[in-house]
């Protein structure tokens, strides 16, 4: 039996680390450990461990360096053959691990991660911004879907990889948001496999409401261009499509003054997100704050890229000068 190690950065969540640890205690498959790191919170969840007895957890508090460097310091001190990452915001379903190991079983990965879902207790914005994120129509699919546009890039609210891979690739760097892609296209390179494990899927909360949600896409936007620099043979399509669409609606809007039926495009493209949305989740209202969750995702990525693409790839702007929010002090 594999021992995996569960590493997750916790920042001021005390509830969620609760949920989290609930779902943890739950698990089919006990051969785990739970390594927590607390990124200096000023509400600590350490008081919370001593109601899991049933887990092997180790608790560390260190200062607040970001995510990234927190999984970093948790992988050197966990012990496991395979280290499985988490959000502390994410709740796991009973059978993960078994799912996992008998995947691995049958097919040993160097890297791997699962979708994420909306759990039946999650808000409504909730469910409809999960609906946005995992949307083909919004996202061709790059976070998690099976079938996708481009190769599965693991994410770190749901990721694992053999502990030889981070011994001979290294960590998290310390851009955020945007560690985790960065760390599977180095994985990748370095001729190291990565493949979606459909069945290993987590409740993955995201923001509670659509201003935090902008705020987040708006920085996803920002870091792929970053992203692109760094790695500009991974580059694909669909990573423009958000800014191509922030383009083509300001036009499409400015020619609705002058022509009939030019928004058109935009009333279908509202059609076809409600009508999955609705083939998704079951639920009409669900639906149409998927429609809004999307265009916010758009309208954020889009901007977000649209200025980050002036400043550095158009300018030529130093990415850590121009945008040292991206990026955490150790």
């Amino acid at each position: 039996m594999r021992l995996y190690s569960v590493i997750v950065p916790v920042f001021n969540r005390l509830n969620e680390v609760k949920e989290l640890l609930d779902s943890l205690a739950l698990q089919s498959y006990k051969n785990f450990e739970v390594v927590l790191i607390e990124d200096g919170s000023t509400q600590p969840c350490e008081f919370l461990l001593t109601s899991y007895t049933s887990l092997n957890i180790r608790y560390y508090f260190k200062s607040n360096t970001g995510p990234g460097d927190s999984r970093n310091f948790g992988m050197s001190k966990a012990e496991g053959d395979y280290f499985i990452f988490f959000d502390s915001d994410c709740i796991i379903p009973s059978h993960y691990f078994e799912t996992l190991e008998h995947h691995l079983n049958s097919n040993l990965l160097d890297a791997f991660g699962g979708p994420d879902r909306a759990h039946e207790s999650f808000s409504d914005i909730q469910k409809a911004i999960n609906q946005a994120m995992t949307s083909f129509v919004t996202t061709g699919g790059i976070r998690g879907r099976k079938q996708q546009l481009d190769k599965f890039q693991p994410r770190s609210f749901n990721m694992g990889f053999k502990k030889e891979v981070y011994i001979n690739v290294g960590g998290f760097s310390d851009i955020h948001p945007g560690e985790d892609p960065d760390l599977s296209y180095r994985i990748m390179n370095a001729g190291y496999t990565t493949s979606l494990i459909p069945g290993a899927y987590v409740y993955h909360k995201r923001r509670i409401d659509f201003e935090k949600f902008y705020t987040q896409v708006y920085k996803f936007g920002m870091v792929r261009v970053i992203l692109l620099k760094w790695y500009p043979e991974k580059a694909k399509a669909v990573y423009y499509l958000p800014a191509v669409f922030v383009l083509g609606t300001s036009f499409l809007l400015l020619m609705s003054t002058l022509i009939h039926f030019s928004l058109m495009p935009l009333i279908l493209l509202t059609i076809v997100i409600w009508a999955e949305a609705i083939f998704n989740t079951g639920s009409f209202k669900i639906a149409a704050l998927s429609v809004v969750a999307s265009y916010i995702q758009l309208i954020g990525y889009g901007l977000g890229f649209l200025k980050a693409f002036w400043k550095i790839t158009m300018n030529g702007a130093n990415e850590r000068e121009a945008f040292p929010h991206l990026f955490f002090k150790k």
